[in-house]
């Protein structure tokens, strides 16, 4: 039982982390911009905030059907990154979102998301 929370706080480190690496090179290569209207440090406590909430479901979730999903962790990336994949392109499509923005959180969720299901599966075991 304390291998859930110790997914949850590995899981969060690496969806929080990735994205900040990847959206930094975007800002470099393709002239990414950051949001405006906010402060930088409430721009990065929002991240974060939602970000726990992923975290913990992402883990939760596969926890609660270990029995099937055990194992599978490659399918169970790709539901997440469909839905997540999905939603960045939904967000380009509607205002104050770009595609270069959207192709970013698309290419932090193609690696974030197997490496968070590869750890969940290696320490929450059937």
């Amino acid at each position: 039982m304390t291998k859930i929370p110790l997914s949850i706080i590995l899981v969060l480190a690496v969806i929080y982390i990735i994205p900040f690496i990847v959206y930094g090179l975007s800002s470099v290569l393709f002239g990414l911009k950051p949001p405006e209207g906010a402060s930088p440090l409430m721009f990065l406590l929002s991240v974060f905030v939602s970000k726990i909430g992923t975290a913990i479901a992402f883990v939760l979730i596969f926890y609660f059907a270990r029995n099937s999903l055990g194992g599978h962790w490659f399918l169970y990336t790709f539901i997440w990154w469909l839905m997540f994949v999905i939603g960045e392109a939904g967000q380009a499509i509607g205002p104050n979102y770009s595609w270069k923005e959207a192709i970013a959180g698309m290419i932090s969720e193609t690696i974030y998301l197997p490496v968070s299901a590869y750890i969940v599966n290696w320490l929450v075991k059937v």
